[in-house]
């Protein structure tokens, strides 16, 4: 009697157990395997991250912004990520809203500190500059953003401030099919650029 029930407990439970052995080895092993492959064999450069590589090492990803201090170069939007800015394990808002004493305190000392770093531009600031985008990694800013600094850049590496313009105009993205999303500019693309315009003039 018990083997007998056994018996009809194993004819039930067996196919249940092949499936689950056969859709772990194809959705678990051979599946991802085959998306690997096929993604670094056709797309190696964005399966790997999109790094972008300078003097044999990476300088970062063209997908995740970084914090730029260094008033030779161009700056970021600021990032709300915790523990430190553009964290990409912890992409993150303020969450602060318009109306919020702590926003407020926030954008007026960002406002100060582009001042301060570059005395004498009177244009107006551009809001990208001074707020965080919701995930905390955007890597661009808005063309105009790189138009304010220029100046800035321009002077502290002593190069033509037209020169600086040129290759922020280069760097321009445009919208997707001419309307989807709004011009931008990747800060990281334009800071290697500068970089290796500044050696080429040194040269």
């Amino acid at each position: 009697m018990r083997v007998g029930l056994m018996n009809i407990v194993w004819k039930q439970f067996r196919p249940a157990l092949l499936l689950l052995v056969a859709m772990t080895v194809v959705t678990g092993g051979l599946y991802p395997a085959l998306i690997t492959a096929a993604a670094q064999a056709l797309f190696p450069f964005r399966a790997n991250g999109s790094l972008l590589v300078k003097d044999g090492k990476a300088a970062g990803s063209e997908l995740i912004g970084q914090p730029f201090s260094d008033p030779a170069r161009f700056w970021s939007r600021p990032s709300a990520t915790t523990p430190f800015p553009y964290n990409a394990g912890s992409s993150s808002g303020s969450n602060l809203g318009p109306t919020n004493p702590a926003l407020f305190n926030a954008v007026k000392a960002r406002v100060e500190a582009l001042r301060k770093a570059d005395r004498g531009n009177d244009a107006p600031v551009p809001v990208d500059l001074v707020t965080a985008s919701g995930s905390g990694l955007d890597p661009h800013i808005s063309p105009e953003a790189g138009f304010y600094q220029a100046p800035r850049v321009a002077r502290v590496r002593r190069v033509p401030l037209e020169d600086v313009r040129r290759l922020i105009e280069r760097h321009i993205e445009r919208p997707a099919l001419g309307f989807l999303g709004e011009p931008r500019v990747n800060v990281l693309l334009l800071n290697l650029e500068l970089d290796e315009l500044a050696r080429k003039s040194f040269n």
